[in-house]
């Protein structure tokens, strides 16, 4: 227990707890868009849904993590002579579902489709954007749990970077998914990024195939970078619409 609180525990919590938010930046735009299609009075509680599922997710995992890290690495069947171990199998699924989840999305918008649930229908609506968002979240759970065992030594370290980690993004999900809502350009910039996400993890998942690797920074580059542009952009648009007045 007295290692817990040693300054070299407490970097530990700190690098990890910031390393947990940066790998869940591309689960907080999923969680962002998907809430912007859930009426305003239920926001608040799907946002308290996704923390407390995301924290007890997490919390068992890495609990369990004697097992993760032994299952997560070891071959569970072979294609063709190529081995796929249980974080293949995440990441393959994980990012179809993600790419299917981005361009349907895409689709609706560029078609113009109805972004309301009727009254009739409000409650399985609810649910089910509740269990696409655990999905996703369980998905990209996967890679901050194996950063987690990587630099923590106590569980008791890991789990509460993660909550720490869980709280600032359920703080910032609601102010994100504002500010898509209002700028449509975001919205889409966002979805490409998913497909982009969506894309490297169903390549990772196909690893044992090809044994190369899409470095995530380069994502991170890219979404910063395009992110940056559009706010030129809606500063420039502004500034035209003032010059017009």
């Amino acid at each position: 227990m007295e290692d817990l609180f040693t300054v070299s525990a407490l970097i530990s919590l700190l690098t990890l707890t910031v390393l947990e938010v940066v790998l869940g930046i591309d689960n907080v735009i999923f969680v962002s868009i998907i809430l912007g299609r859930i009426p305003a009075e239920n926001r608040l509680r799907a946002r308290r849904i996704w923390m407390i599922g995301g924290i007890l997710l997490r919390s068992v995992l890495l609990l369990g993590l004697g097992w993760l890290v032994k299952n997560g690495e070891n071959e569970l069947f072979t294609v063709a002579g190529y081995g796929f171990n249980l974080r293949n199998v995440i990441m393959f699924f994980g990012g179809l579902f993600l790419l299917y989840k981005a361009v349907k999305e895409i689709h609706e918008k560029l078609e113009g489709g109805d972004d309301h649930v009727d009254a009739s229908t409000a409650k399985k609506a609810f649910a089910a954007m509740m269990v696409q968002i655990l999905l996703v979240d369980a998905v990209f759970s996967f890679d901050s749990i194996i950063t987690a065992i990587g630099l923590a030594d106590h569980v008791e370290i890991m789990i509460t970077a993660v909550i720490i980690a869980m709280v600032v993004m359920f703080f910032f999900a609601n102010a994100i998914s504002g500010f898509i809502e209002k700028h449509p350009a975001l919205k889409m910039l966002a979805l490409s990024f998913l497909v982009m996400v969506g894309f490297m993890l169903f390549f990772e998942g196909l690893h044992p195939l090809h044994h190369s690797e899409i470095p995530k920074g380069y994502a991170y580059v890219a979404m910063a970078f395009s992110f940056g542009v559009e706010l030129l952009n809606m500063r420039y648009r502004k500034r035209v619409v003032k010059l017009n007045k």
